[in-house]
């Protein structure tokens, strides 16, 4: 065998992906869409609420324990704010996802195909114990 194994291809290592650029992408263009529907804001523009919990939400992601590999914020078992904060962006969130679908289909798509991921390895990770 030992002549032979320098022909077979040795497997490659699946490169670990920056999460976080796309993920604040995501929780900004949410915050955008929440913000529009529920406090009557246009454009770029949000309200003081939403624009002083989007920022913390956003110095806080820097500071995420999983680093670059994090999961998605909503399904995140330890997150990085308060009780209070993360309360009013589960809100947000989730008030978010009924509109994203029109608004950015393709990106509420893939997101809730990521959520259904980590839903997945939870349930699997759950079993195993």
């Amino acid at each position: 065998m030992g002549f032979f194994s320098r022909f077979i291809p040795k497997p490659k290592q699946t490169p670990i992906k920056n999460n976080v650029p796309k993920e604040k992408k995501h929780i900004k263009k949410s915050f955008l869409a929440y913000c529009h529907k529920h406090h009557d804001t246009e454009g770029d523009k949000l309200c003081p609420k939403c624009t002083a919990l989007l920022a913390a939400v956003m110095v806080k992601m820097n500071k995420c324990m999983y680093g670059i590999t994090k999961p998605i914020c909503d399904k995140c078992d330890k997150p990085c704010f308060g009780a209070a904060q993360t309360k009013e962006f589960l809100k947000i969130m989730k008030g978010a996802s009924n509109f994203m679908m029109f608004r950015h289909p393709i990106m509420a798509l893939k997101h809730k195909l990521q959520s259904m991921g980590v839903d997945y390895a939870k349930y699997k990770q759950s079993q195993k114990k």
